[in-house]
Formats: C-alpha cells, structure tokens, sequence
C-alpha cells in the first residue's frame, strides 16, 4: 500500500514523533493574556531549567486579551489542539489561564469559571486534568517587580509598570532569569499570599508564584 504523504499526513506524522520526544514529567499548557512579556518569560523559565518543549507549551491567547477570552482560549487549545502549532488535542496533563485583574469586568466570573473546570476535563490518557485560573492583581508586572522590590500596598498597573521600568528599562526585550531574583520574588509573593487573594482587589496578589515554583521543580 502507497505511503500517505498528502499534507495532513505529514503533519500528523511530525505532531507524533514531537510527543514521542516529550521527557516523562507532566505536559503542560500556558495561555496568557499578553503576546510578549509573559510568554517570553515563562519561555526563559522554561530554557533555564531545561524543560522539554513538548511538556511545557506557551501560547499567548488568540481570542482577545479580557480574562474569559484567556479562559476560553486555553480550554479550547487544550480540547482541539492546533496542528498548525504542533499541538495535539488533550495532549497535557495540565492547563493554566494567566491574566490581570486590571480593569476587566469578567475577572470574578473568570476566576469561577476556572474553578469549574479544574478535573473536569480529561486528556488523552483519559486523565482528568488540573486547569487553573492564574491571576495577578493589578497585572503581570507585579511579579516581575518582585524580582526587585516588595510591594506591600495596592497599586496601579502604570505604577507597577514604572517601577519595574527603573529596573530594567527594556525588560519587554527578556528578565535575564537567575535563580537567585526568582526565590526572592517567590519569597515576596507567598508573603502576600498569606494576606491577601484573587479575590481581595485591589491588594497586591499575583498566583505566577505558583506555576514558577512548579515548573522549576518539574525535573527533580
């Protein structure tokens, strides 16, 4: 029997042979409200760790930028996956929505939502999943300023903004990851963690702690 070697296939064939590469710790999917800050991150976590491209897959969102477009995004990727992108359907063990409460109107109704769907879906192992809802208040950028500075009081994004400018002008361009600025970052963020919640706006509270801490950890 001839070989299929329309497009379809062939592009099947290599969706296969990327996850045949994949290491043996969980596969994980990130979709974030930003196009270029917080994927070029976690990009550099994932490159400073080590960490097999197939296992820890980000993406920015494509349906928009408001937290239940995030949402919405990650559970559709998840379930459909993207050829195009060489990603399979299901093909993760775990799926995390980061967003800003900034000024989105459905911040609290997303927050529920992934909620809801946490082991409610399953992969193709027929493994229900861990989907999560990771929010910073006001933004992502709080964060990053953790790497440089405490931040106790509530706070604007252009102020977070600012104040992390003064530290690295172009951080757009990359953060320069060590280990050394990420355990003081988690050390200030899991200090407001135990003050304050997702829910508690407008109290400085970012959960990018949480995945950071779990993607460093993946190989040991």
């Amino acid at each position: 029997m001839a070989r299929d070697n329309s497009p379809k296939a062939r592009q099947r064939q290599q969706l296969d042979r990327k996850q045949s590469q994949r290491a043996s710790y969980d596969r994980i999917l990130i979709v974030s409200e930003g196009s270029k800050s917080e994927p070029l991150y976690f990009k550099e976590i994932r490159s400073a760790y080590r960490l097999h491209t197939t296992n820890v897959e980000v993406r920015p969102s494509e349906l928009g930028t408001a937290p239940i477009q995030v949402v919405q995004y990650a559970k559709e990727l998840f379930e459909n996956g993207d050829a195009h992108k060489g990603i399979l359907p299901r093909a993760f063990e775990q799926v995390y929505a980061v967003f800003d409460r900034d000024d989105h109107e459905s911040y609290f109704q997303v927050l529920r939502l992934g909620e809801s769907l946490n082991g409610k879906l399953r992969n193709d192992t027929k493994q229900a999943i861990m989907f999560k809802a990771i929010a910073s208040v006001p933004s992502f950028e709080l964060w990053l300023l953790l790497h440089f500075e405490d931040a106790q009081a509530p706070l604007h994004r252009d102020e977070a903004l600012g104040r992390l400018k003064r530290h690295i002008p172009r951080y757009e361009k990359g953060m320069g990851i060590t280990r050394s600025t990420l355990s003081v970052a988690s050390q200030r963020a899991q200090i407001l963690a135990k003050r304050f919640n997702a829910d508690t706006v407008p109290e400085p509270y970012t959960a990018v702690v949480e995945l950071v801490q779990l993607l460093t950890q993946l190989r040991q």
